[in-house]
């Protein structure tokens, strides 16, 4: 497993270090689960990614939450999916993951640790941890 660490404090600071990881470290096509807690920055750095793969301009941005699914790009090169309102394996696997994840996209889900079950081993991994008031760390992991 590979595992970089980053430092923002800012929220434009964390959205251009998903920009960043966006050409750098993430795969072209594949899955990544972002955790961390409410208000940790997870939306935030996904605006980045998303400006970097060149699906959506950060502002078109917004967290899944009551739709669960958002699509960026035409045809879709990002896949937002956000987990939190569900509380059950079953429930996410209806929404069709599994298919999502063999686009060929980027497909992005926060509260992914909620189900480990559903997810494949070859994914990256983003944990992103407030300290202070503006400050993240954000640890990124490749398996």
């Amino acid at each position: 497993m590979t595992a970089h660490t980053f430092r923002t404090a800012s929220e434009e600071e964390t959205i251009e270090l998903g920009r960043e990881l966006s050409r750098s470290i993430l795969p072209p096509r594949g899955l990544v689960l972002l955790t961390g807690n409410l208000g940790a920055g997870k939306t935030t750095l996904v605006k980045g990614i998303a400006e970097g793969r060149g699906a959506a301009a950060p502002e078109e941005v917004s967290s899944p939450t009551f739709t669960l699914i958002h699509e960026y790009g035409d045809p879709p090169r990002v896949y937002h999916v956000d987990l939190y309102r569900l509380e059950a394996a079953r429930q996410a696997a209806s929404l069709g993951l599994d298919e999502l994840i063999d686009l060929d996209a980027l497909v992005l889900i926060e509260w992914g640790e909620r189900f480990p079950e559903l997810w494949p081993p070859d994914r990256v991994e983003i944990e992103i941890r407030r300290e202070g008031e503006d400050q993240r760390v954000i640890e990124v992991r490749s398996r």
